[in-house]
């Protein structure tokens, strides 16, 4: 055998030991800078969605069959258009500049009434696995914010 062939031997496994974990690393984070925007952009669509159910005044999406409350309606609109992202964001909900930090905070007049400008909008938090990725943002977080304005319905 050529003396050649015989140093080139094995130099396929070593080259790829050395570039897989480089790749599959590279290859991970595209995924989840993918799925960042992806998260985006689902919930802009949710935050939309609640929005469009809020300025009409209806409260049938709470899930309590009495006493159903119009903010635990809204803030289940958004959890059902939120395609199951909504707890992994951990959303803190803002209405008209006043925050929500937890439900107990909700009130029944936090959406206004007939008229009113509605800005409803939900501070997100995306917890980052990869390190490539994380290392670009503070805390490995990526925070957005997402909204949506409209003028509630006669209702």
């Amino acid at each position: 055998m050529n003396a050649y062939l015989r140093r080139q031997r094995g130099s396929a496994v070593v080259e790829m030991a050395i570039i897989a974990p480089i790749a599959f690393l590279l290859l991970i984070g595209v995924i989840e800078y993918s799925l960042v925007f992806y998260t985006t952009l689902v919930m802009q669509y949710a935050v939309r969605e609640g929005a469009r159910y809020a300025i009409t005044g209806r409260t049938d999406a709470d899930p309590a069959t009495s006493n159903q409350q119009r903010y635990l309606a809204v803030v289940q609109q958004i959890r059902n258009n939120s395609m199951g992202m909504y707890d992994s964001v951990s959303p803190v909900i803002s209405v008209n500049n006043t925050t929500y930090a937890s439900s107990s905070a909700y009130s029944a007049t936090m959406f206004g009434g007939a008229g009113d400008i509605v800005v409803l909008r939900l501070d997100c938090t995306w917890k980052l696995a990869t390190p490539l990725i994380a290392a670009l943002f503070p805390n490995g977080q990526y925070k957005f914010s997402v909204s949506a304005t409209m003028q509630n319905e006669a209702f």
